[in-house]
């Protein structure tokens, strides 16, 4: 690697290879200029800005640039890392898809949240599908492309799902090319997506691939478009859940795998930023809390598959639990008791503060009408306003959701002027669920802002709000706080005390207890409160605390205090998953699995089209060469230089009657290897 010297003129000129990292978050859109000699040279943040990402990355771009004084054709790496995929499954959002599955019926929706997932989007059952052999039923092409014109007019991408598609994906492939005929859209295909049996739990994780394709697409393509505008022509990686890098193309193709790429990077860049080899790390975002336990420098992998939004997926990722609370959380009040209890998520709110901030008095000025009038509204301190995504992704509302959104522009309507009657309620939820809508209304960021330890946004927006919402009365008839500071001041001890929850939630569920709910637990309520008592009871974690995010700083030292447990804080905290981002390995893995129907045939499946042979030796030879030649090949597509291989084999061979009998083979080959730069 050069490094920056001395140029005639006396000036310091570029003549070493930088790494650049984003990471684009719910809120925030984070950049950092790295050195593998020199470290962070410069770091910057912008907003996110979901109804245009390029403006966020371009604001984070420039600043980045600006302070490090880097000629941008020094950069010879680019890699990205993104919550918004997972934000957008914690939130039910995304676009709208069409599931196709072939040679199954309606009873396997009721499998592994199928039917909770599928929600109002259509689904069509089509005849065909293979055996685990992958011998065919035939494929009802027919039915298919009857069915193609009124699906393809009301979603936004398709998915397929053929049973034991991971065997023979013929009919998946046969599809696909008669979706993309008739219809143009995107269309994902389960085989591409998991090489493990379970035809729901695929069909699943090709559905919420679906639902992500334009919203990875778009990221990527903003981040193409700055880039090439700015000369900067480095390679662009994208990490995976597991923390590796793929390239931004094999990203475009299976955004599922981009599911935890925030947090993964997040972990990566913990472990150096801060040397720790053993710890908890606790993310905080704007939208939500990711917790993970490290050990000997290496996050788990969820061999199971990644747990997101509810839903068990088939994507392998690092052992993360994502919880809906962050920073931007929804307030919610519950005042049936006779002390109001306070909830925080797991929708995400554009917080006052930071409306007020973009849109000024069309704020304010709402927020003090309604502080005028005599009474608390149903819907005062609440706004709507589009989240600016393309219109097509507006394809299937129904009548009263598409006049509802009509009335929703770029600025924030408050509520109270939106919403005539109850069931425009509900209505305006499926809005926010499709990822059209935003609300905006108070959150923690609010109430950090009203204490004076943040200041980035509107403070004033934020007390008007606060002021608002102490109209509410408890069960007693008292107001919920006596003033907005102690109301700020409820919201932040209850996000100190949900926070302290959710990483005992994941701390617990590491060491086997997963069935113990924290937050229905009175002997850890006692123990996070130090109740006093003959019994005293106490808990702590046995590993320090990293709290990571833009606002770890004054959230975590109190969550550490409730723990009672060392924590760390690094100084570059609040850009840990950018750094993550360039500091990661590319890496590629594939799986041929060998069976035997009969006696003196082995069947070879996975990485291609199915191959037979009439020796068992010969077949796992083959299917190790398949494995290997396609795991470097992907790595390699990817990017990566100096492929290192490993191969994993299990077999299942029991002796049948005294005689050893193959039922199946799994040959998994990993390549991996740091990526290519520009000068590599």
């Amino acid at each position: 690697m050069r490094r920056r010297t001395g140029g005639e003129d006396g000036k310091d000129c570029v003549t070493s290879d930088y790494m650049l990292g984003i990471d684009t978050g719910g809120t925030y859109t984070d950049a950092v200029i790295y050195s593998e000699t020199h470290g962070i040279a410069a770091k910057a943040k912008s907003l996110t800005t979901r109804h245009d990402l390029s403006i966020g990355i371009s604001g984070a771009l420039e600043s980045v640039l600006a302070e490090s004084a880097i000629d941008p054709s020094a950069i010879g790496l680019v890699s990205l890392s993104t919550t918004l995929a997972t934000n957008a499954l914690v939130e039910g959002q995304g676009g709208r898809a069409g599931l196709i599955m072939i040679g199954f019926g309606p009873e396997d929706l009721k499998r592994d949240g199928l039917a909770d997932a599928l929600g109002n989007d259509p689904v069509l059952f089509i005849a065909g599908g293979h055996d685990v052999h992958g011998n065919e039923t035939p494929f009802d092409q027919a039915a298919l492309e009857a069915a193609l014109p009124e699906l393809s007019a009301n979603v936004s991408s398709f998915a397929i799902a053929g049973y034991f598609a991971v065997r023979n994906p013929a009919h998946e492939q046969r599809a696909r090319e008669i979706i993309r005929r008739h219809s143009g859209l995107p269309v994902t295909c389960s085989h591409e997506l998991s090489s493990k049996l379970g035809g729901p739990r695929r069909a699943l994780t090709t559905l919420l691939n679906a639902r992500l394709v334009s919203m990875i697409d778009r990221l990527i393509g903003s981040a193409e478009r700055y880039l090439g505008e700015r000369g900067i022509h480095a390679p662009l990686m994208v990490v995976r859940g597991d923390g590796a890098l793929i390239s931004a193309a094999e990203a475009r193709l299976r955004p599922i795998e981009t599911i935890l790429s925030g947090p993964a990077a997040s972990l990566v860049g913990a472990r150096h930023l801060t040397g720790l080899n053993d710890a908890v790390v606790s993310d905080i975002g704007g939208t939500t809390t990711d917790v993970a336990v490290m050990e000997a420098g290496q996050p788990r992998l969820d061999q199971d598959g990644a747990v997101v939004g509810g839903y068990r997926t088939m994507v392998e990722a690092v052992a993360m639990r994502t919880f809906g609370l962050g920073g931007d959380s929804e307030v919610r009040f519950d005042d049936r008791g006779l002390a109001a209890k306070i909830e925080l998520g797991p929708r995400r709110l554009v917080p006052l503060s930071l409306a007020a901030s973009l849109h000024g008095i069309a704020i304010t000025d709402a927020l003090e009408r309604q502080l005028r009038a005599p009474h608390l509204g149903r819907h005062d301190g609440r706004f709507a306003v589009r989240t600016g995504v393309p219109d097509h992704l507006a394809a299937g509302l129904q009548p009263q959701e598409a006049a509802l959104f009509q009335k929703i522009g770029a600025v924030p309507l408050p509520l109270d002027q939106l919403i005539s009657f109850t069931q425009q309620k509900a209505t305006l939820d499926r809005l926010v669920a499709r990822g059209l809508v935003h609300i905006c209304g108070i959150t923690p960021s609010d109430a950090m802002h009203i204490l004076g330890r943040q200041g980035q946004w509107d403070r004033r927006a934020a007390e008007l709000g606060t002021a608002l919402a102490i109209r509410q009365k408890d069960g007693s008839g008292q107001p919920i706080a006596s003033s907005p500071e102690v109301l700020a001041q409820l919201i932040v001890d209850r996000l100190t005390r949900q926070s302290a929850e959710v990483i005992l939630s994941a701390a617990l569920a590491e060491d086997g207890l997963a069935d113990v709910e924290p937050s229905k637990s009175i002997l850890i309520d006692r123990a996070l409160r130090r109740q006093a008592g003959i019994a005293r009871f106490g808990l702590s974690l046995d590993r320090p605390l990293v709290g990571l995010g833009a606002s770890a700083g004054v959230y975590y030292p109190a969550i550490a205090d409730m723990l009672a447990s060392n924590f760390a804080v690094p100084e570059d905290a609040d850009v840990a998953n950018a750094v993550g981002a360039v500091v990661g390995q590319v890496r590629s893995s594939v799986t041929v699995t060998v069976t035997s129907p009969e006696e003196g045939l082995f069947i070879i499946t996975g990485g291609g089209d199915g191959e037979r042979a009439t020796d068992e030796a010969v077949a796992l030879e083959r299917a190790r060469t398949r494995a290997t030649e396609l795991a470097r090949a992907r790595a390699e597509a990817s990017g990566a230089v100096d492929v290192v291989l490993i191969i994993r084999e299990e077999l299942d061979a029991p002796e049948i009657e005294g005689r050893r009998k193959l039922v199946e083979a799994r040959i998994t080959a990993t390549a991996s290897g740091r990526p290519r730069t520009a000068r590599g």
